[in-house]
């Protein structure tokens, strides 16, 4: 029987076994298994199909598994192609931007002037260059000599129809 006294010091007590009438009157049978290896120990069918399906079991969430690893490859994959193809698409239209502004003040009529007299060498005509001419108010159009006759391009129906005198 375990004493319930207070115990001094920091070392547990050791405990005693209890032994009970019923547990020894019971006789237990224990056999002895003797160390055999793996392949000579004979399986039961139920433990086969348990093995089975678990090996069915991991195979299949292996499976899943690398499909799901492989798809969030293929996601991360087209993921940093459309960031690639944002980052190239913002530069091309920065781009675009400088060209048009470039544009823009390549059509000013003074930078077009400045650039014709520095360049090419051109000057502004004078009072003593330009010539005055004077054209007859005549019309110099020509009526059409030829008449043009529009045909109504009907399918066979509508053609039927008008030689029956029905449309």
């Amino acid at each position: 029987m375990v004493k319930a006294e207070y115990q001094y010091g920091t070392s547990p007590r050791k405990l005693e076994p209890r032994e009970t009438k019923s547990r020894k009157s019971k006789k237990t049978n224990l056999r002895v298994v003797k160390d055999v290896p793996r392949q000579q120990i004979r399986l039961s069918e139920e433990e086969k199909k348990k093995q089975k399906r678990l090996t069915i079991t991991v195979i299949v969430i292996f499976a899943l598994l690398l499909t799901i690893s492989y798809r969030n490859s293929q996601i991360n994959e087209k993921f940093t192609q459309v960031q690639s193809l944002k980052k190239e698409l913002s530069s091309l239209e920065k781009e675009n931007e400088q060209m048009a502004v470039t544009i823009e003040n390549g059509l000013n009529l003074n930078n077009i002037e400045k650039i014709a007299k520095e360049k090419l060498g051109m000057q502004k005509l004078t009072n003593k260059q330009t010539k005055y001419i004077s054209l007859p108010k005549k019309d110099y159009t020509e009526p059409a000599s030829e008449k043009v006759i529009m045909e109504d391009n009907d399918n066979w129906f509508n053609r039927l129809l008008k030689v029956l005198g029905i449309k």
